[in-house]
């Protein structure tokens, strides 16, 4: 962080189709529209994590598919990795964090994802964001899953370019603002 007012926000997550993907952009254009806000995507798929740049982050939001009602087996491998390189020593204590999850049925189970995430936050110490939205009542409604825990969305079986769609990915762009604005707080003292 090079100015005082900066405050960093990373996105965990993990993608077996891309539809997760999309998911954690759409938190990260969220997140970014806040002024100060320095925004990393951290795919999991994608190669080693940097365990540097999530201890220097002030909020960090987790994202999986739900995959047989539960997270994917690559999430649940980075939380094991968590234990040695950021829980013995708590590095994220006090930090923000929020989570998000879609799966290829409108229930899918996303809520035992969501609170997988959760209890993974609060070993660690961190301070859970949830959702701020009314259920949506139709398809062009921001959390038309009716989601509070965190940001859920409904992928059908088809290409990653036609769903999630856009009430899905505007719930995500929701909870990414939320936290940034949030970690901006915290960050200033105002929390």
């Amino acid at each position: 962080m090079t100015q005082k007012n900066l405050f960093d926000l990373s996105i965990v997550y993990d993608s077996g189709y891309g539809h997760t993907k999309k998911q954690a952009e759409a938190i990260a254009e969220g997140a970014s529209a806040v002024a100060g806000a320095e925004v990393h995507l951290v795919a999991l798929a994608e190669g080693p994590v940097d365990w540097e740049t999530l201890s220097a982050s002030d909020a960090v939001v987790f994202g999986s598919p739900t995959y047989n009602g539960t997270i994917s087996a690559r999430f649940k491998q980075f939380m094991e990795d968590s234990t040695q390189t950021a829980w013995a020593s708590q590095l994220w204590r006090n930090k923000l964090a929020a989570g998000f999850t879609n799966s290829g049925s409108m229930h899918g189970d996303k809520l035992h994802s969501l609170v997988t995430l959760a209890l993974f936050a609060a070993q660690h110490g961190m301070l859970w964001v949830g959702l701020d939205l009314f259920a949506g009542n139709n398809d062009e409604e921001r959390n038309r899953v009716g989601g509070w825990l965190g940001a859920m969305a409904y992928s059908k079986d088809e290409s990653p370019e036609l769903s999630p769609i856009k009430s899905d990915l505007d719930t995500a762009r929701h909870l990414g603002g939320r936290v940034a604005e949030l970690a901006a707080r915290f960050r200033s003292g105002q929390g």
